[in-house]
């Protein structure tokens, strides 16, 4: 027997077949003799038809009412998956974010977890019966108002509770067969991978790849809860993420690059004629921080023609733009920079793998690839296992295809997407 959590995301619960579809997977592992705790997103696309309506009915939005209001969404899919689970003859108890005892801080709509009590988990599972939890929500410690983890919270939901309760595996269904080298559909060629680390999701995730949520697996790493990823429409094996030393025997085969991910969600932001003395980069990089701004990369270029004089350009995603602009704009006469230019979106193009460790020539490939292409690169950005460019979004999708091929990642046949959105 196993304790193993099971998340479900919206498009594998979109309609009424889809949760008897789900139901019945959650009972068949129930009565293979495993103790099953479940955590389910919204239907379909609930919780954008809830932002729409509030967009609607008003256009100043509090964070506290909102978060009331999207957090109805995964209630409805919860109670609803209950039920069908009741109807095969495996008892299960639905939970709202507060009851199951998750608790976070005070951001409305972007919440951190500070702590989970699954007391009443614990009991139900003592119980015989299986425990249903609405995912994306918590409660707040501070005054107990019920609070969202973000877009994709779910994820993280899912693998906060199986670490809490010391699960065996936290199974993440999706609407594909695992996790992919690219986005397949995008890339029709991409291949399931079967095995990877968690340094190698992280990047893949943090790039544009959708169909794991950061947060989940930055909460997985920490505290090493094996991830299977695997699609809510079949039976197959899905991708397992593990840490390093439990993915070795996969070293020999594993190629050098085991992903490329494509990103549409990024801004350029920069900010033209800084003075080129010790302190104002850190400076404008405060007032950055002060809006709240998420900087991925960043390029600094002094000028030939002007010396003491440099550009310096960063990305943002696009919704913080137009804080970190105004909160620039009002620290230029302190800064001393001449203006500031914006380019949003723009296309952020990476390749991730591994193997990048210890292979030479993987920048001469993936720059090749693209000069073939007639692909133009705008910013660089590596770590050991990563390189990011940016390019013209327009040109995205043939640039995520060139690097898979060039890669040699494109498999023999075409990927199947049985749902439409990735989670």
């Amino acid at each position: 027997m196993a304790l193993i959590v099971q998340k479900f995301g919206g498009s594998s619960v979109a309609d009424a077949e889809g949760i008897k579809r789900v139901a019945r997977r959650i009972a068949q592992t129930k009565n293979d003799g495993h103790d099953v705790v479940v955590v389910v997103s919204a239907m379909g696309d609930t919780t954008d038809e809830l932002l729409d309506l509030a967009n609607e009915v008003t256009s100043t939005q509090p964070a506290r009412e909102m978060d009331i209001l999207l957090t109805a969404g995964e209630r409805i899919s919860m109670a609803l998956l209950a039920m069908a689970v009741n109807d095969l003859g495996c008892e299960a108890r639905a939970y709202t974010g507060q009851q199951a005892g998750l608790k976070t801080d005070a951001k409305y709509g972007k919440a951190s977890i500070v702590d989970i009590v699954p007391q009443r988990i614990k009991e139900t599972l003592n119980e015989g019966a299986i425990a249903i939890v609405a995912g994306f929500q918590g409660v707040n410690v501070e005054n107990n108002d019920v609070t969202t983890l973000g877009r994709g919270g779910s994820d993280t939901t899912a693998v906060a509770f199986a670490a809490a309760l010391g699960a065996d595996v936290c199974e993440i269904y999706t609407d594909v067969d695992g996790v992919f080298s690219a986005d397949p559909r995008i890339v029709s060629k991409a291949r399931q991978l079967k095995v990877m680390t968690y340094e190698e999701t992280l990047e893949l995730a943090a790039h544009g790849a959708k169909v794991l949520h950061l947060r989940a697996v930055e909460f997985a790493r920490r505290f090493n809860v094996p991830l299977h990823v695997r699609s809510s429409f079949s039976d197959k094996e899905g991708t397992w993420i593990v840490d390093e030393s439990s993915s070795k025997n996969r070293a020999m085969e594993a190629p050098i690059v085991a992903g490329v991910a494509h990103d549409r969600s990024q801004g350029k932001i920069s900010v033209v004629g800084v003075p080129d003395i010790p302190g104002v980069a850190a400076h404008i990089f405060s007032v950055v921080a002060d809006a709240d701004g998420n900087i991925d990369m960043i390029v600094q270029n002094s000028s030939l023609s002007n010396p003491g004089i440099s550009n310096i350009s960063f990305t943002v995603p696009v919704e913080q733009m137009d804080d970190v602009v105004a909160n620039l704009e009002k620290a230029q006469e302190e800064l001393g920079f001449n203006n500031i230019q914006t380019q949003s979106p723009i296309g952020i193009i990476s390749i991730v793998g591994e193997g990048m460790r210890s292979h030479t020539g993987v920048s001469a490939k993936l720059f090749n690839a693209l000069a073939e292409n007639s692909i133009n690169v705008e910013m660089i950005s590596t770590s050991e296992i990563r390189i990011s460019v940016v390019v013209d979004p327009q040109k995205l999708d043939d640039a995520a295809r060139a690097l898979h091929t060039a890669f040699e990642l494109d498999a023999d046949g075409e990927a199947v997407v049985y749902g439409g959105t990735g989670r």
